[in-house]
């Protein structure tokens, strides 16, 4: 059986956060649509919702601990150290939540516990 930590969690992303978000969404949309998300992204309020939920919706395979940076931020939470909400986009056009940044942290999170809430931003 799993030892269970609770997850501690910072009270906003951080800045570099939303830079990477940034990066990826300008894979998948036109760089002024990424740069408006973003934005959008920024002003939003925090919500909660369940690691599984989120893996469901994203329809994302799940990263062991094995990799080198979901194995980082699961270090941090069995030490007890905060990490950053995450940041969802709704892409009701393809029917999913792209993960526009906090992927590892999302797994490894999950690795802890598939029920864990977790605080996102989402637009």
């Amino acid at each position: 059986m799993k030892e269970m930590h609770k997850v501690k969690w910072l009270k906003e992303p951080e800045k570099h956060d939303y830079a990477a978000a940034y990066s990826y969404l300008s894979l998948i949309y036109k760089p002024g649509m990424s740069k408006k998300l973003v934005k959008e992204l920024q002003d939003a309020d925090l919500e909660s919702f369940k690691a599984k939920d989120i893996f469901r919706a994203s329809a994302l395979p799940l990263l062991g601990i094995s990799n080198y940076h979901v194995e980082q931020y699961y270090a941090k939470l069995t030490h007890s150290e905060k990490i950053s909400p995450i940041l969802l986009v709704r892409d009701t056009a393809h029917g999913r939540v792209v993960i526009a940044d906090g992927y590892h942290r999302l797994c490894a999170v999950y690795a802890i516990d598939e029920d864990a809430n977790i605080p996102c931003k989402i637009v």
